[in-house]
């Protein structure tokens, strides 16, 4: 594979503080990119920073640190406005911020099951703040990690918050889809990939798999998307580096508009 440079490219990467996002952010920086780390807190992404420099040896120029709380959709509204006003031209976002679903049904302040919010509805209001910096550029787009579990998922119209049934793995497969699903809203140029079974905080989520590979070679199929010298279909799913087609419910028309009404109701509260 080619590499090209990406020096002229801004990049953010959710979830940069560990695994496949901390490898994407490497990776990203070292081909030239600017990176914008983020993590849970300002302290966190701070410290993946300084590890990024110290034992990777990435120029501390290419980085900034931002810290935002997915689990308070206020903090991604304040992060989306830092992103805009410190930097107005945004080349691709990195949709990576992910966590299993707890054991136990967990509602967040804002109201929304934890993993549905962290996964998903934090990206999607994350994204459509920022969309006037993602399509004010020439080539501006957004990468979702997903995860090949959404085919595994479906999305509950009537109780999207599992109030009345709870399972940890199928509400993480529900915040998979429909991340998934996402990448097919026409409004900015995204694509999904599930970036293989890597040896993250997710592992145990894949009950078939006991070992993973590194996050440094999932990382790698993510970092390949966001390079403008690869084309991309609105709306494409990849598995590693190969395009497939996605659960069949991520391309119906109908399910995207639906899921935009819900994602708008969600994080309408307290948008």
């Amino acid at each position: 594979m080619s590499v090209s440079d990406l020096s002229s490219r801004t990049v953010l990467v959710t979830g940069a503080t560990s695994g496949i996002g901390h490898q994407t952010a490497r990776l990203l920086a070292e081909r030239g990119a600017t990176v914008l780390v983020h993590g849970r807190t300002a302290e966190e992404a701070l410290a993946a920073t300084d590890r990024l420099v110290t034992l990777s040896g990435v120029d501390a120029n290419r980085l900034c640190a931002l810290g935002a709380d997915f689990t308070h959709l206020e903090e991604v509204e304040h992060l989306a406005a830092r992103v805009l006003a410190e930097h107005p031209s945004l080349d691709v976002l990195v949709n990576n911020a992910g966590m299993a679903a707890p054991e136990r049904h967990t509602v967040t302040a804002d109201g929304n099951e934890i993993a549905f919010q962290v996964n998903f509805l934090a990206h999607y209001l994350l994204t459509h703040l920022l969309e006037p910096a993602l399509t004010g550029g020439k080539g501006g787009r957004v990468v979702n990690v997903s995860s090949s579990l959404h085919r595994t998922g479906s999305i509950q119209w009537n109780d999207p918050q599992r109030t009345r049934r709870y399972s940890r793995l199928a509400a993480y497969a529900q915040s998979q889809l429909a991340l998934t699903v996402f990448a097919a809203d026409p409004r900015v140029t995204a694509v999904s990939v599930h970036p293989g079974i890597c040896t993250t905080s997710l592992l145990p989520l894949y009950a078939h798999a006991h070992e993973g590979v590194a996050p440094a070679e999932g990382a790698a199929h993510v970092v390949r998307l966001c390079d403008p010298a690869v084309e991309i279909v609105n709306g494409a799913y990849y598995d590693r580096e190969h395009r497939v087609a996605p659960a069949p419910a991520a391309s119906e028309e109908r399910t995207v508009k639906r899921l935009t009404k819900l994602a708008d109701l969600l994080v309408g509260q307290t948008a």
